[in-house]
This record gives C-alpha cells, structure tokens and sequence, in this order.
C-alpha cells in the first residue's frame, strides 16, 4: 500500500525511526536492570520497560513500513485538484484554504486534510469554480472551489 507524504514529512518519519531506534538500547538496560531485582512478576519496573519496549518496537515496525512504501506528494499545478494541491474554497461565505495530503500528515486545524477524508475524497479531480458537495455528520455541506495552488 502507498502512503502519500511530502519530502517534509517523510524526513520527519525517518528521524523518528532514528530516534526510536536509538532509544532500543535504553530500554533494553533498563529491562535487564529490572531483572537483576528479583521477583518479575511484581516488579513495576520491569512491567513499564516491557510496556515501553513493545510499544517502541511497534512504533519502529510501523515507521519502517511508511518510509518504504512512501510516495513523495510534489507540489502540483494544474486544472484538476489532486494530492499536493492548495486550494482556495468558500462555504458559507467563509474563506478556507486546504492543502491535499497524505493521512499521515493530516491536521485539520491547519488546513492539511488527508486524500482518505471525506472532504479530500470529495475535493479530488475536481477545478476551479466547480461546487463540491460534503456530506459530513450534521448534514450536507457546500464548498465552493475559488482557486487551485
């Protein structure tokens, strides 16, 4: 499967799999310190570093699957909106501008919506001063689509 991301956001991945990778030792100290107490089975110590080793190598294992199967999102120009794009848009009178991303990283409150969403899914292959209609969970939303960046 592809995931979609820029270059950006592709490098911050890969210096968190870097970090993550770094912090294996750590852990790893921290386990066999634990064990050198005694009794496992009611040792907090070990059970946290446990926790904290499977999540970190869960982490690792889904970081190392993003990067290689990682299309680079380039910033696009043309007629018809597509993954990359900045968008100018109205609804309701009110101005917005989205850009087209990949669901990693997607943040709304910026503006970066993922192509998987509702509101990139809809926006996708469509131009400048068509309406796009949204259904969202209090009804139907319209956008208008002012420009493509």
């Amino acid at each position: 499967m592809n995931h979609y991301i820029t270059q950006e956001g592709l490098e911050k991945l890969k210096e968190e799999l870097k970090d993550l990778k770094a912090k294996r030792q750590g852990i790893a100290e921290r386990i066999e310190e634990a064990k050198s107490l005694g009794d496992l089975s009611e040792n907090a110590e070990y059970a946290q570093a446990r926790e904290e080793q499977s999540f970190n190598e869960g982490r690792v294992v889904e970081l190392e699957e993003l990067v290689k199967n990682a299309t680079i999102i380039t910033h696009q120009t043309g007629d018809t909106i597509s993954i990359g794009c900045t968008i100018e848009t109205e609804s309701d009178a009110v101005e917005r501008v989205f850009t087209i991303v990949g669901s990693e990283e997607a943040s709304p409150l910026e503006g970066r919506i993922s192509n998987e969403s509702p509101l990139g899914k809809a926006f996708l292959g469509h131009r400048a001063g068509e309406t796009v209609e949204v259904k969202i969970p209090k009804g139907m939303v319209s956008y208008k689509i002012r420009a493509i960046k």
